[in-house]
This record gives structure tokens, sequence and C-alpha cells, in this order.
């Protein structure tokens, strides 16, 4: 159990150290992802910048993710609920169109006028404050690595089991500090697992401004 995201963060970056896990930059899923990222990069005195990946809601249950949209316009589909669901292609694209609309405001809203990180050639380790399904996070490993990063790590403070083993298959290496066997939510994992609102984000943002 950890008492809050700065605490799990902290934790993680000693995690790293011990094991020499060598990194350019530091990525942070947001919104929660953004607060372990912070941390990460203070404690390693590297820089920090923000990542996306939204799910696509099934049309029927939207807590059901059919897909996911990363910056690039990539899609990502959940073939076995694609299957369940017998959704047909252009109704996943249309879709797919709203999301990426909705993630492009949202990522001007955070950045502001804060430029685009370069990720070529990079070392990027890629973290959130914890994984559920790692459906959307697997989305954002591929578009990192479209984006020509030399090498994607995932460091979490928790993560579910299945997750976790998917995970480690798409990353060139993947730290969790905990991997419970019985995984509900991520935040059962927390004393203090408050929401992390949008000006916390463009706030973390501006103070680590290179």
């Amino acid at each position: 159990m950890f008492k809050n995201r700065r605490e799990a963060a902290y934790l993680l970056a000693e995690e790293l150290k011990q094991r020499k896990i060598d990194f350019d930059l530091v990525l942070g899923v947001p919104r929660g992802g953004v607060v372990v990222a912070e941390v990460i990069a203070g404690y390693f005195s590297c820089p920090m910048d923000i990542v996306m990946a939204r799910k696509i809601g099934s049309p029927e249950m939207d807590e059901y993710a059919i897909g996911a949209v990363t910056p690039d316009g990539g899609v990502l589909i959940h073939d076995r609920v694609m299957h369940l669901l017998d959704i047909d292609k252009e109704t996943i694209d249309r879709m797919a169109m709203e999301v990426l609309r909705q993630m492009e405001k949202r990522l001007l809203y955070y950045r502001k006028n804060r430029p685009k990180v370069d990720l070529k050639g990079k070392r990027v380790l890629l973290t959130d404050d914890g994984i559920a399904t790692g459906f959307t996070l697997k989305a954002a490993v591929h578009y990192l690595k479209r984006q020509d990063s030399q090498e994607v790590i995932i460091a979490v403070p928790v993560s579910a089991g299945n997750a976790y083993l998917d995970l480690r298959e798409v990353v060139d290496e993947i730290i969790a500090l905990e991997i419970p066997e019985r995984f509900y939510a991520v935040g059962q994992f927390y004393d203090d697992f408050s929401t992390v609102n949008d000006d916390e984000v463009i706030a973390i943002l501006k103070r680590n401004q290179a």
C-alpha cells in the first residue's frame, strides 16, 4: 500500500536507481501518471513530458474499450472485444476520429506553447500511477516506437498481473513494484488516490519546462 502517488514515485525511482536503469526522459500518462513522472524526473535530473492515448469506448457500454487512439492518429483495436460486439470498420473509424479530436484539444490545453519533444533515438521511461488493463498504455508504446524511440521502458508502482505479462511482450523492459494476485483497481493500493485535475498537470509541465 502506497501513501500517495508521490511516495510511490519516490520508491519507484529508488528501484530504478538500484537496477541501474538508463533513460533519457520520462513521459507520464495524464493525469495521475504526470505526478509520478515529475518525481522520477526530479530524482534523476532529466526532462519530462506527457504522452496520451485515449480509449475508444463501446457504443453500448462506454466503460469497455474496443480500441485506443494515439496523437499521430494511430488506432489499436481490441480484437477480442471487436469480435464479441461485431462492430464494422466504418463505425470504428468514425469513433476514432472523434476521440482523436478530443485528445488533440486536451493536449493543446495541457501543453500550451510547449514544443513537442523529439523522441527519435531517445530511451524513454513511460510511467503511470498503475496499470489495470494496460490497453491504452500498449497503444502509447506503439506510438513511441513509431516516433523512432530507441528504447521504451515502462515503470509503475503497481500493475495487474495479466497487463504486466501482456506489456512485457512489447517493451524493452517493464518494472512494477507490486504485482498483486488480487487486483480490482489501481486506487485500492493507495491510501490517498485523490483525483489529479487539469490545473495540476499544467502546473507540473510549467515547473518542468526545459
